[in-house]
């Protein structure tokens, strides 16, 4: 008597494998899009911070030759743009793409877009791109006070 799944002399029919091979198939997949996933995640809270940290590096340019003869923070621009190139020199895989200097109600604020690279671990096997760009953007207000 012969049972499903086996042929006539009881040997296995390849049934079981064949659903086997396509279950694996769906199971890596998803431990893929999961690893790669948190790992873009990951990449995207890395590029908010850097582009924070460099609009607050730019900040810190003060013409401090108008702070000391008038006592009045301004903003160097070209300084600070400096800054915000130094900050990201030393970075891997990322790329500047716009700074954007606006006075609003007296204080400068810088507004600093970038992209960083990630590169995927296992997705690329599946035929996904091997590199997803992840994009950054902060911004930081240069606020003065006094103690008069």
């Amino acid at each position: 008597m012969s049972r499903p799944g086996w042929d006539v002399d009881g040997r296995d029919a390849g049934r079981v494998s064949l659903f086997l091979a396509i279950a694996l198939f769906g199971v890596l997949t998803l431990i893929g899009l999961a690893y790669d996933g948190a790992g873009q995640l990951r990449t995207m809270q890395r590029a908010d911070n850097l582009a924070a940290e460099a609009a607050r590096a730019g900040g810190q340019a003060v013409d401090l030759g108008q702070l000391l003869e008038d006592g009045s923070t301004v903003l160097d621009q070209d300084a600070a743009r400096t800054a915000i190139d130094n900050y990201l020199d030393g970075v891997d895989g990322v790329t500047l793409r716009n700074v954007d200097i606006q006075v609003e109600d007296g204080n400068p604020r810088l507004t600093v877009d970038l992209v960083l690279t990630y590169d995927r671990a296992f997705l690329d096997l599946f035929s996904f791109d091997g590199t997803v760009p992840v994009p950054g953007t902060a911004t930081a207000t240069l606020l003065t006070t006094t103690n008069r």
